[in-house]
């Protein structure tokens, strides 16, 4: 084990309701043979986990660990993967592009993993699915942006558990010229994930017969953002804001200084408050104003019992906050990703009798073979269509205001409302 690696296989010690829904899920849809043969005595499946444990992208990869860590002691706590357990060799990758590929060698030359996963930052995942490709690493990707549903990367990219940022904003913005205004001012990162923000919200928002009056663009290493806002054009009338990294707070924290009380309407992506506590002082502001959430960081009044069932796994409260620490805020509009890819690649290792790296292009073909993703402790956040030309993931999306300092869920997409047509098909590329 390298002195930056982590190999942890996942613990086995809790029992009851969790493990007994997971393994009923399981007997479900996948085959008798895969379970539970000879799991404590077979090599492992090894899951090579790229994890931004520094940089802009840390407090998302905390909380993708503690995510991905849960989902696999609950996926060897029902027999493992094809009666294999699973381990997680972790590697950081500083959410950086050239140390991503690096990870993604150290996958395959080093580690002997089978797949490698977990990846959020899209500048990330586009300097490293390249190696991925070359090596015929199937790499799982959970980040959002639309570079794996365009065609950018290659066959062995895949996004199978997360949501891309065009089908979100496609999904958004007719709520948003319906109720809060059609003259956009836009505020994102100036990187990958915010440029699709910026053309895909862009396009979105003109097809309901609005405008982006201006697009602001900011590097995502900022830690002051006041001198930014004069370039808000004064007949602005909603403002759309999505900040990632370390600032976020300072972020939104300046934003209402320089507005005072006569703001415009604001809806933002969770994003510029994830693992951010809303009651934060100096955040009041934000009462009235909208977000979206990949996932509802509160629990609300009809909560599922997958939801119920999956914060308790994973050691999130009522509020989205951890259960040791209520100031500790989770990513929960984004970590569930981990979670729900984890289960995509247990479900396609045993349609396709995966034993190993020989069997990686069955597990390619299996996964591309998939469509409807049923609400279920495997897929907690609701369900999903996957498209297996385009790699990619479909689900609803979720719209909360801001009410009394949580956040309460107003509106619920459809799957329909986040399709868009093909723009690749990765199944005509050779494995």
């Amino acid at each position: 084990m390298t002195k930056d690696s982590t190999k942890t296989p996942a613990a086995t010690t809790r029992r009851g309701a969790l493990k007994t829904l997971a393994a009923g899920a399981g007997a479900a849809s996948l085959p008798l043979w895969a379970r539970y043969a000879q799991a404590q005595t077979s090599e492992p499946i090894r899951i090579g986990f790229q994890v931004h444990r520094t940089g802009i992208g840390a407090a998302y990869g905390r909380w993708y660990d503690r995510t991905t860590m849960a989902a696999a002691q609950l996926i060897n706590e029902s027999g493992g993967i094809n009666g294999r357990m699973v381990e997680i060799v972790a590697e950081d990758d500083g959410t950086d592009p050239k140390r991503g590929a690096e990870v993604v060698e150290k996958f395959a030359s080093q580690h002997n993993c089978d797949v490698g996963f977990g990846t959020l930052f899209s500048h990330v995942v586009i300097g490293s699915a390249p190696r991925a490709g070359e090596l015929k690493l199937p790499y799982f990707v959970v980040s959002e942006g639309h570079h794996v549903a365009s065609g950018m990367l290659n066959r062995y990219t895949l996004q199978p558990g997360i949501t891309d940022v065009k089908s979100q904003v496609q999904a958004m913005a007719p709520f948003v010229s319906q109720n809060l205004g059609k003259k956009v001012t836009m505020i994102f990162p100036d990187f990958a994930f915010g440029h699709d923000h910026r053309d895909y919200f862009t396009a979105a928002i003109e097809a309901q017969g609005g405008e982006v009056l201006e697009h602001i663009a900011i590097p995502p290493t900022e830690t002051t953002f006041t001198k930014y806002f004069p370039k808000i054009p004064r007949d602005t009338e909603v403002i759309y804001h999505v900040m990632v990294g370390p600032a976020v707070l300072t972020f939104v924290k300046e934003l209402g200084e320089f507005f005072g009380p006569s703001r415009p309407e604001m809806f933002g992506f969770i994003d510029s408050l994830e693992a951010v506590d809303i009651a934060s002082p100096g955040l009041e502001f934000l009462e009235g104003s909208y977000f979206w959430e990949g996932n509802p960081r509160y629990a609300q009044a009809d909560q599922s019992e997958y939801d119920k069932l999956y914060r308790a796994a994973v050691g999130v409260d009522a509020n989205g906050a951890s259960v040791s620490d209520p100031k500790d805020i989770s990513t929960y509009a984004h970590m569930f990703g981990c979670w729900e890819t984890l289960h995509v690649i247990k479900a396609g290792m045993e349609a396709s009798g995966y034993a190993g790296p020989g069997d990686r292009a069955k597990l390619i073909e299996a996964v591309e073979s998939m469509t409807d993703m049923p609400h279920s402790i495997a897929h907690p956040q609701g369900a999903k269509l996957f498209n297996g030309k385009t790699h990619q993931v479909f689900g609803h999306q979720y719209i909360s205001k801001v009410e009394g300092g949580k956040l309460v869920l107003q509106h619920t997409t459809s799957i329909e409302d986040t399709l868009y047509p093909d723009e690749v098909d990765y199944t005509t590329q050779p494995l």
